[in-house]
């Protein structure tokens, strides 16, 4: 075997266990982007589950007069909550 040839395979050797690091690597990130679909589609299913068991229609619901009144109040409640919060958090920092 010549130099050359010895040098070709240690190159095509590096590059076989750089994919090799890859491939691992692509399937770990693969298998953590799965697992954190299932506790999402989980969520939503649990909250399907309920809204169906009260027998909530979440359209109907928004059809009627004032419901993006009152979604746009709730959200505008939420934020306020969530900035009191975290003044609340910054005030115990300091």
């Amino acid at each position: 075997m010549s130099a050359a040839e010895t040098s070709s395979e240690q190159q095509l050797q590096t590059e076989l266990e750089r994919l090799r690091a890859r491939v691992t690597s692509l399937e770990a990130e693969l298998v953590e982007t799965q697992a954190r679909t299932n506790v999402v589609v989980g969520e939503w299913q649990e909250r399907a589950y309920w809204l169906d068991r009260l027998h909530i229609d979440l359209n109907s619901l928004m059809e009627r007069p004032g419901a993006n009144e009152l979604r746009l109040t709730l959200r505008a409640v939420r934020a306020g909550y969530w900035r009191l919060k975290q003044l609340k958090r910054r005030l115990l920092r300091s």
